[in-house]
């Protein structure tokens, strides 16, 4: 009896030191992919064996089940992390399962620019290829329930490059985008300048895409915020074009014409005291801050020069010989 125990604890010896050779084995060969570098998804939610599937049928020469094993047999079964993959060819199963496990995901970015609208935001991330596309055919309405906020969207996402991994939902990135207006926006208010008028950091957001929509040159910004701030002051209409054009939509075709600043409706700061309801675009960081931190100026008025730049003025006068300068001759 004790010769047969003893034969088959040798036997069971052996095989245990066959699997972990055959285990180090597997672990340490490097797979030969037929293309390089491969690219591969993993859903969220998935298990080891699910994740395997599907690195399998994005065609790495990979046995499921052995690395199934191989990952549990290293306590790796639940650390798996969704997320785009690339790996090149010669990696090791090992060495896929520590990436996997990491969640050293490949990204790629998206840039929202300074002073694009909510539409223009959407039509990017649609146009992304390695967005993933949560939100086609929903109406604003339904992605603003879907990011637990309140309406209306336009100007509350902040214009910066950002960058994710490939698959990630467009809702992802919209949370994101509007965490960081939103932290920048409040931060920003806390050390704003006495004597603004605006009563509230959104009152504040809606200037600042007025701001971003106005400055031709950096250098001009802090002077413009002033503007507007010195016409509220006084209860002077704006009389800014960007949130006419803003109001007319799709109906407006690259010309503004004088019936169109003549026309009432809730955007046109010709014939409307005061700020518009909502942002008309969404501001960066430094239209954000002009306008916390106008500059110290009793301009009232200012027009472009068609460099870029803008010709300020104190008075009316100022302004019409200004406008007869460079926006009549310009015409002739």
């Amino acid at each position: 009896m004790m010769r047969w125990l003893l034969r088959l604890s040798g036997m069971g010896l052996a095989c245990a030191l066959a699997f972990v050779g055959w285990m180090a084995w597997f672990a340490t060969a490097g797979l030969k992919l037929s293309a390089s570098p491969t690219d591969f998804t993993i859903t969220p939610g998935s298990s080891l064996r699910a994740a395997a599937n599907q690195i399998e049928a994005a065609g790495l020469p990979l046995s499921g089940w052995q690395f199934t094993l191989l990952g549990r047999a290293l306590g790796k079964a639940t650390a798996i992390k969704a997320g785009s993959y690339q790996v090149e060819s010669g990696i090791t199963p090992l060495l896929l399962l520590e990436k996997l496990s990491r969640g050293d995901v490949t990204q790629t970015d998206i840039l929202f620019v300074e002073g694009w609208t909510f539409r223009q935001m959407r039509e990017a991330l649609n146009a992304h290829a390695h967005v993933r596309h949560d939100t086609a055919g929903m109406e604003e309405r339904q992605i603003l329930e879907r990011l637990g906020l309140e309406g209306p969207a336009e100007g509350w996402f902040f214009p910066d490059t950002y960058l994710f991994a490939k698959g990630s939902s467009d809702l992802d990135i919209l949370k994101r985008a509007h965490r960081s207006m939103k932290r920048t926006l409040l931060m920003a208010w806390e050390v704003r300048a006495p004597a603004v008028p605006y009563a509230s950091p959104y009152e504040a957001l809606i200037m600042a895409s007025i701001v971003e929509k106005e400055t031709g040159q950096s250098a001009d910004r802090a002077l413009i915020a002033a503007v507007f701030a010195n016409r509220l002051k006084r209860g002077m209409v704006l009389q800014t074009d960007p949130t006419v054009i803003y109001g007319l939509g799709e109906k407006f075709d690259g010309n503004l014409r004088k019936r169109d600043l003549l026309t009432d409706g809730p955007f046109n700061t010709y014939t409307r005291p005061g700020l518009p309801p909502t942002p008309i675009a969404m501001p960066g960081l430094a239209s954000i801050q002009a306008v916390m931190q106008p500059a110290r100026s009793d301009m009232l008025y200012f027009v472009a020069r068609g460099d870029g730049s803008s010709e300020f003025s104190r008075t009316l006068d100022e302004h019409n010989r200004a406008v007869a300068k460079y926006q009549l001759r310009k015409g002739k």
